[in-house]
């Protein structure tokens, strides 16, 4: 039996003006390519799946005569491989090793650049990161979530967002697939086929032909869409939990096709909360949140998964809960949480210090104590307040840029850690009585004898109850030990 063609294969667009649904993105990205010459950068295409944006990169290279290399997610992105990659790339060079013709191009195509990573692409994503900046040839990088991909490759190159299809642009593409192939249809068949795919043009291409090919005649009773994976994008999810949703049943359901697991999706809503949500909003989302945390403690320690559900109850739908309406517009809610690409070394060094500090177990500071720190000081406001928690903690800047999701190299960490060390050594001269002020004073040795013999005396007779000195009052005791309010 003969194997029957790929029809988004079969029909994929060979010119950019094909490219239906992203009329935008398509125009910028055909100016990128025309004007390579004179800015020289990569790009990268990000947007959900199926959205045209390999589609887009193979048929500008037809449209610019330019040859494809591409990497994709079944070869091998190791360092070593990038490196051999970048290299022909920056000789001008084809992956044959022939030079390419005067005045040539190859469009080089990273695909899925957004997950490179683990053993098996070690090194991958600084690879790729010095091939964008180093190649002598126009690359485009595919990714789905722009926000996955390390601040320093994104910022080295430009970027197109491809939005998802609507149903209005897919059904033309359906349409006219249907007419190649010679079967006739119902409109309400195609309709349905796309309303069905959630903006997602290659899913719907593989639908029809599911559900149509062999046919003669398509209708609506032979529209049967697959149970293809259609997780919701963390940006959706969090729109519909902080702000969309009119109920916290809606907005756990949305939570539930999140394509996170609860651990991230809880890291992701609680760098996000202070974004959208008000003080009173916040007191009473951090709630939930901590109830949240305290369950992923239960996970961590009895590895029964089970209690994620627990997990996604409190940080969905109890955070939705907390805001007293729904809002709309669009939210900069910025990349991942930047506690995340701390090692667990250093969220390890910050939960020992805090416990030090307070008398706590290691746990308790990572459940209980590290939430509301990170609340308290995040992005490093109010500044007297960060420079007091980082003085009272001993924190460093990577410390601080962890707890309060700040970049580590910027100017605003490096000066807080500064104050604090200034505001750390006030407190301990504070404390030490006046015995770092001025030279100790001469031993006078007959003094000391007579104190010495003093003693003596005293020990041997002690003075009447009513004659002993009364204690100094308690608040000017100095028991040396400094707390977080001395820093405030």
């Amino acid at each position: 039996m003969p194997v029957m063609a790929d029809w988004t294969e079969s029909y994929r667009p060979d010119t950019l003006s094909a490219v239906r649904g992203n009329n935008k993105a398509r125009d910028a990205f055909e100016e990128w390519g025309r004007t390579w010459d004179d800015h020289r950068e990569a790009v990268i295409l990000y947007g959900s799946p199926g959205v045209g944006k390999t589609s887009a990169a193979h048929a500008l290279a037809a449209d610019m005569g330019w040859e494809t290399v591409e990497l994709n997610a079944s070869d091998q992105r190791t360092a070593d491989a990038i490196e051999r990659f970048a290299g022909r790339a920056a000789r001008n060079e084809t992956l044959g090793g022939d030079a390419t013709d005067e005045g040539g191009r190859q469009l080089i195509i990273v695909d899925e650049a957004d997950n490179i990573h683990g053993n098996y692409d070690r090194g991958g994503a600084q690879a790729i990161t010095k091939l964008v900046k180093e190649a002598n040839q126009p690359i485009v990088l595919i990714a789905n979530e722009f926000y996955e991909m390390s601040r320093g490759l994104r910022n080295a190159c430009q970027d197109i967002e491809f939005r998802d299809v609507s149903a209005r642009s897919i059904v033309p593409v359906l349409r006219d697939i249907c007419r190649k192939q010679g079967i006739e249809f119902d409109s309400d068949a195609l309709q349905r086929i796309a309303d069905a795919n959630n903006g997602d043009l290659r899913g719907a291409v593989k639908d029809l032909q599911a559900t149509a090919e062999g046919k003669q005649h398509l209708t609506v009773e032979d529209v049967v869409t697959g149970d293809r994976d259609t997780t919701a994008g963390i940006f959706t999810v969090l729109d519909a939990i902080l702000k969309e949703e009119a109920s916290a049943q809606d907005a756990l359901h949305v939570a539930y096709d999140a394509d996170e697991t609860p651990d991230d999706l809880t890291a992701w809503v609680e760098d996000k909360v202070m974004k959208v949500y008000d003080p009173q909003e916040t007191v009473r989302a951090y709630e939930f949140i901590a109830n949240a945390d305290r369950w992923l403690g239960r996970v961590q320690a009895t590895q029964e998964y089970s209690y994620w559900r627990y997990v996604t109850d409190n940080v969905a739908a109890g955070v939705a809960a907390s805001r007293d309406g729904t809002s709309g517009g669009w939210t900069q809610y910025g990349g991942r949480p930047q506690m995340w690409p701390s090692s667990d070394a250093t969220i390890d060094e910050i939960c020992r210090k805090i416990a030090v500090s307070g008398g706590l177990s290691i746990e308790t500071a990572r459940r209980e104590v590290l939430p509301f720190l990170s609340a308290m000081i995040h992005h490093c406001k109010p500044r007297e307040l960060a420079v007091a928690v980082t003085a009272y903690f001993e924190f460093d800047e990577t410390d601080l840029a962890a707890v309060s999701g700040s970049g580590e190299s910027t100017n605003k960490v490096q000066g807080i850690v500064e104050d604090a060390q200034e505001l750390r050594e006030e407190a301990l001269e504070d404390h030490a009585g006046g015995a770092f002020a001025g030279d100790l004073p001469e031993r006078d040795d007959e003094a000391v004898a007579e104190e010495d013999d003093g003693s003596e005396a005293t020990d041997a007779e002690p003075a009447p109850a009513d004659e002993q000195t009364e204690p100094e009052e308690e608040e000017d005791a100095d028991d040396s030990q400094a707390g977080l309010s001395d820093f405030v």
